[in-house]
C-alpha cells in the first residue's frame, strides 16, 4: 500500500511540474503572414544616426517593441507604398502595446538627416528613420534578416532591397519576420495590413502574457 501512495505521488508532483513548465511556456499562435523564430534573437551591436541627428542603437530598442524595415526616400514604388500602409495600419498595431516603426535607410549618400526627416514627417511624424555608413548599415541589416544591394552606375542608381518586416521584443531580440506572400496565382507578393495587424498583435500578446 506504501508502495502505491509513493508511485501516486510521484505521478502527481510529476504532473505538476510539467502544467507548470507548460504555463510558463509561450503559447504556439497561428500566423497569417509571418515566420516566428523557434528562439528570439539577439541583434547585433549597432550605432546608427536617426533623422533627428541623434544616435540610435541596441539601447533605444529596450523596453518597447519595434517593427523594422529597410528601403530608401529615393525608391520609386515599394518604399513609399509601404509607408501609406504603415501609416494606415498604425492605429491597428498598437492595440496590445506602443509600437515603434523604423524606417531603415540604407541609401546614406543621398538619404541624410534632413531628407529623412522630410519624408517621415510627411508619412507619419511618429515613425522613426534611422541610416548610418555601409559598414554600420551591414551588421544591423544582416542581423535583421535582411539584404540590400546597389544597382546601377551614377546618380540615378537603385537600391534593391528586402520587402519584409523584422518585429524585435522590448529585450532588444528579433522575434519574427513578416513577409510578402501571393494569395492567388500571378499575383505579387504583399503583406496585407489585416495579416500585418493580426500577427503582430498575436505575437506581442503571447510575449506579454
Amino acid at each position: 500500500m506504501k508502495l502505491i501512495l509513493g508511485i501516486a505521488a510521484i505521478i502527481l508532483i510529476a504532473a505538476g511540474a510539467y502544467a507548470s513548465v507548460q504555463l510558463n511556456q509561450p503559447q504556439s499562435i497561428n500566423l497569417q503572414t509571418s515566420f516566428e523564430y523557434p528562439t528570439p534573437l539577439p541583434l547585433a551591436p549597432f550605432s546608427l544616426t536617426d533623422q533627428r541627428g541623434n544616435s540610435f542603437s541596441n539601447a533605444d530598442l529596450q523596453g518597447k517593441w519595434s517593427l523594422f524595415f529597410i528601403g530608401y526616400t529615393s525608391c520609386p514604388d515599394v518604399c513609399p507604398t509601404t509607408m501609406g500602409k504603415l501609416t494606415s495600419a498604425y492605429a491597428g498595431l498598437n492595440q496590445v502595446e506602443d509600437v515603434q516603426v523604423i524606417f531603415l535607410s540604407v541609401d546614406p549618400q543621398r538619404d541624410n538627416i534632413d531628407t529623412l526627416n522630410n519624408y517621415i514627417k510627411f508619412f507619419n511624424p511618429e515613425f522613426m528613420a534611422v541610416t548610418g555608413e555601409h559598414k554600420q548599415l551591414f551588421p544591423i541589416t544582416r542581423s535583421l534578416g535582411f539584404v540590400y544591394a546597389m544597382v546601377g552606375d551614377g546618380d540615378d542608381y537603385q537600391v534593391d532591397h528586402s520587402a519584409s518586416f523584422a518585429l524585435v521584443s522590448p529585450q532588444g531580440e528579433k522575434v519574427a519576420i513578416i513577409k510578402p506572400k501571393s494569395h492567388s496565382p500571378g499575383q505579387l507578393p504583399q503583406i496585407r495590413n489585416s495579416e500585418l495587424i493580426h500577427d503582430v498583435n498575436a505575437l506581442i500578446g503571447k510575449y506579454s502574457s
